[in-house]
């Protein structure tokens, strides 16, 4: 400022104003053409990092743009007080004000690089990423967010002069009476935090609980609860503690989906038993939706009641519950088809009655 007194004295002696009103107005003349001088900047930086083989560039521009106007405005209203000075409790505590700013925009700037770098590992053109690949960024992000900002806080309370070490002190010695109070509170924020880091399942994923009544699609996974969408459209929250307790069941990461049937057919057919097996077999391994690198097994395998019992095994490629369904279906059918082409039938439940006569009586 002292480099621009003579052009301050000058413009104040020219146009009949105080020289700290003309001062004043060239510092905000000054921050808008910062200001528009910095947009054209950005523009062209956004340019540049698009034209970029990588994309982290780009991340870093984008978290950068919006505080860093802040920044410029803050450094603006900061160099006024040196102007136009106020009291001195006022002034210290603006001043107070100005470091406080500064910590929370580069808070902020860090926030909105965090969330970029998140965004830019789960973007698809990445390729494809498996759900526990994707809990564990979403994971790693939030913690990284919350260490930032209780840091941010801690260093905003050093900055308005209260003791941090007074504070940790205290943290200490309540810390244990907050943890019997909220005992309940912290084994979910242990529970949910067991889930991001063991990522057992994250969104989207169908599980479901043999311990629990507990299935449906997960829709949120948060620090205290996990929210899922029942099948019949109702949502369930369940405590993230509940988890550390219970079996969990995953089907969204099968590989396959199994067929496991036993079909019987008449006694009186058993002489077409070995030609119907070996022609289900061939069906199967010519069939197109069934999974040939995973065991696949047809033989007969019991005299039942009723019926002699053959059981088909095997497992179709997709994990599609309603395609599976279809799959499942049109397999069955064609083991009927068999079945009656070979003059066969399928059993069904019978019992034979005998009765004996008693010996006629002599004759009298």
């Amino acid at each position: 400022m002292d480099s621009l007194q003579p052009l301050v004295s000058w413009l104040g002696a020219h146009l009949a104003m105080e020289e700290r009103l003309v001062a004043l107005l060239l510092l905000l003349l000054g921050g808008v053409i910062a200001h528009l001088l910095l947009d054209v900047l950005l523009r062209r930086l956004h340019r540049i990092a698009r034209g970029s083989t990588q994309n982290w560039d780009d991340v870093v521009v984008t978290a950068l743009e919006i505080p860093i106007r802040f920044v410029l405005w803050v450094g603006v209203l900061y160099l006024a007080l040196d102007i136009y000075p106020v009291a001195g409790a006022l002034q210290r505590w603006l001043v107070q004000i100005y470091d406080t700013a500064l910590i929370f925009l580069l808070a902020w700037f860090l926030h909105r690089l965090i969330a970029g770098v998140e965004a830019e590992l789960l973007e698809g053109q990445r390729g494809s990423r498996s759900s526990a690949d994707r809990a564990t960024v979403r994971a790693v992000s939030k913690l990284v967010r919350i260490t930032l900002w209780v840091v941010a806080g801690l260093m905003v309370l050093q900055s308005v002069g209260v003791s941090i070490s007074g504070l940790l002190a205290f943290g200490g010695i309540g810390g244990i009476a907050v943890g019997f109070a909220a005992k309940d509170l912290l084994a979910n924020f242990f529970g949910g935090l067991s889930i991001y880091l063991d990522r057992p399942f994250t969104t989207g994923d169908w599980i479901r609980s043999p311990d629990r009544q507990i299935e449906g699609t997960v829709e949120d996974i948060g620090w205290r609860l996990t929210r899922i969408r029942t099948f019949d459209q109702r949502p369930l929250y369940v405590p993230n503690a509940v988890f550390s307790q219970i079996a969990v069941e995953n089907p969204s990461r099968m590989f396959n989906r199994r067929i496991y049937e036993t079909i019987g057919i008449r006694y009186q057919d058993s002489d077409k038993m070995a030609e119907i097996v070996a022609q289900v077999r061939t069906m199967l391994e010519q069939h197109p939706e069934i999974d040939l690198s995973r065991t696949l097994i047809v033989n007969f395998v019991s005299f039942g009641a009723s019926s002699l019992d053959f059981f088909v095994y095997a497992f179709t490629k997709t994990t599609v519950w309603v395609d599976f369904h279809a799959i499942k279906q049109d397999v069955l059918l064609k083991i009927l088809e068999i079945v009656h082409a070979n003059g066969a039938d399928v059993a069904f439940p019978t019992r034979t009655v005998q009765l004996e006569q008693a010996p006629p009586e002599p004759a009298a």
